[in-house]
């Protein structure tokens, strides 16, 4: 398969997560982020909700999209065994969620800090010399209900 057939096809599949969560009280880009990180695709989940963040970037939820795009980062970032460059990334999150209350957008944010608070002291705890991520330790996220 050449590159462009890839990209395609990662396209379609994309835009059917998107489909299948039309209609709901929140946007299908955002709740897609959701479904693909917990599946441990954080590519696409960081993919998915730039499509959302870019034209949203310089609004009231610019930097809380941006926050969660750099959190999916730092996980793609951990599974290609890059440590410190996920723990930076953590770091950006964690600073630009400050921004926002505890709970936002029907995420708890305290929560989602304290899962970044945790993943840092796991990548710092040995100097960074092994990596956290793995089958059975990987992060999950869950919106409240409405």
């Amino acid at each position: 398969m050449i590159y462009s057939e890839r990209v395609n096809d990662k396209h379609h599949r994309i835009a059917a997560m998107i489909e299948s969560f039309q209609g709901q009280e929140l946007d299908a880009r955002y709740l897609g982020y959701f479904a693909y990180f917990n599946r441990q695709l954080y590519f696409e989940a960081h993919d998915v909700l730039e499509d959302l963040w870019l034209p949203a970037r310089h609004g009231a939820n610019g930097a809380f999209y941006k926050a969660l795009i750099q959190l999916a980062g730092a996980f793609v970032h951990l599974q290609k065994n890059r440590l410190r460059p996920s723990a930076a990334l953590l770091k950006l999150a964690q600073a630009n969620l400050e921004k926002y209350p505890a709970g936002h957008e029907r995420l708890n944010l305290a929560a989602v800090q304290r899962l970044i608070a945790g993943w840092l002291a796991q990548l710092e705890q040995d100097g960074f010399r092994s990596n956290p991520l793995t089958a059975k330790n990987f992060p999950q996220l869950a919106l409240q209900t409405a």
